[in-house]
């Protein structure tokens, strides 16, 4: 399975942008599929997750930080979106798609996630 990241650049403060990532290889329809960032200097961070919740439904879930600003769309099995609003210096990071099984408790857990893609920058500046 190759997860194939979109969308990044370099945006201004206040700014909005929208990421996607489309998997290939087989379909992941009853797997989450979520986004995690990497800022530099941090640890990876949990942004959000779309859970399977059956047939071609599921359920969105957001890292306490990104409430508000983040939203996270299942556009079809194989495709996840992330818009980012009202963009800040501090969600300059590399924005990394990932899918897990659907099975996952834990969805800011790093180690439930089975495909990663290699990630898109994103830079805020003032």
């Amino acid at each position: 399975v190759q997860l194939v990241e979109s969308g990044g650049g370099l945006v201004q403060t206040g700014g909005l942008l929208r990421l996607s990532c489309a998997a290939s290889g087989r379909s992941l329809g009853d797997y989450n599929m979520a986004w995690f960032r990497l800022a530099p200097g941090k640890e990876r961070e949990f942004v959000g997750t779309t859970t399977w919740i059956g047939g071609v439904r599921y359920q969105a879930y957001y890292g306490d930080s990104v409430k508000g600003r983040f939203t996270i769309s299942r556009d079809n099995e194989d495709t996840v979106s992330l818009q980012i609003r009202n963009l800040q210096i501090d969600d300059t990071a590399v924005y990394y798609c990932t899918a897990g099984s659907s099975s996952l408790d834990n969805y800011s857990d790093t180690r439930g996630y089975k495909y990663w893609g290699q990630g898109t920058l994103v830079t805020v500046s003032s």
